[in-house]
Parts: structure tokens; sequence; C-alpha cells
């Protein structure tokens, strides 16, 4: 891969071109990464509890989840509401968060073990003590992101 840096006073704003002969993973990922920093720039997110705004660090949020059509960030002192979307979230938070199930992200620095069931269930037990389900759509690229497992 070729990184080219090119300064012109004239521009307005920072540009980024990217050009590839094809789009995948590697790409798809570059992309997520530049998404990712240009959102979270402040590394913090809005959370609405008792008709408070409250600015969350990303560092202390351990799950994001939604339930009943209402997104909520999981912290150690309450769950906070969210106007944003699952997958906005997702996109947004790449670097530190992964799906781990339809409803689900989790932050991975917040994992505290990885529980295998007999019967193929999966369950992630976070540092709060919270056990979330993984499925098994999600498990394979779960331990992807950690760099555990066989397929590496």
């Amino acid at each position: 891969m070729k990184i080219q840096l090119t300064i012109n006073n004239a521009l307005e704003e920072t540009e980024v071109h990217i050009y590839a002969k094809v789009y995948n993973e590697q790409i798809e990922q570059l992309m997520k990464q530049l998404q990712a920093s240009q959102t979270t720039q402040a590394n913090v997110l809005d959370g609405y509890y008792q008709q408070e705004i409250h600015l969350l660090k990303i560092t202390d949020i351990f799950s994001i989840y939604a339930e009943d059509a209402k997104i909520y960030l999981q912290t150690n002192e309450h769950e906070f509401e969210s106007k944003r979307k699952l997958y906005e979230l997702e996109t947004q938070l790449v670097k530190d968060f992964v799906r781990v199930n339809k409803s689900t992200l989790v932050n991975i620095h917040k994992i505290a073990s990885i529980q295998m069931g007999k019967i193929g269930t999966t369950q992630l037990l976070l540092e709060n003590d919270t056990s979330i389900p993984v499925s098994r759509k999600y498990l394979k690229e779960l331990k992807r992101y950690l760099g555990i497992g066989r397929d590496l």
C-alpha cells in the first residue's frame, strides 16, 4: 500500500481519498478506522439519564445494547439512553467495541472472560460481572478481533 500526503493551503478542510483496485477487508477496515477517528475525536458519547445529558467516556462504557427500540449505554453507575442507532455506534466505535449478538456491542477492554458452554452456548463475563450471550454468528469475529482461537 502506498501512502501519499499533499499539503494544500487552499483547502477548507482535510480530505481523504482512497484509490484501490478492489474493495476488500483491508479497505473496509481502513475506512472504519478513519470514520471512527473522525467521529470520536473527543472520546465521549452523550448519554441521557433522568432528563440530564451526560458526557460518557468511551473507556467507561461496558456495553451498548438495544432493547424495546431504544439504545442503552451501560456503565458502572447507570444505564444511559442514547439517541443514536446501534449500527452507527458500531461504525463509530469499531476500534474499541465488537458486536457479540444481534442487539449488543461490547467494549473489548472490559471483557473479563469468555465462558464456553457444553451445548455450544458462549457467554462473555464483563469486569462489572455482567454476563452477555454471544451468538454463533458473531463468535468467530469476536475471536478474530481478540486474537484467539485456531483460525488466526
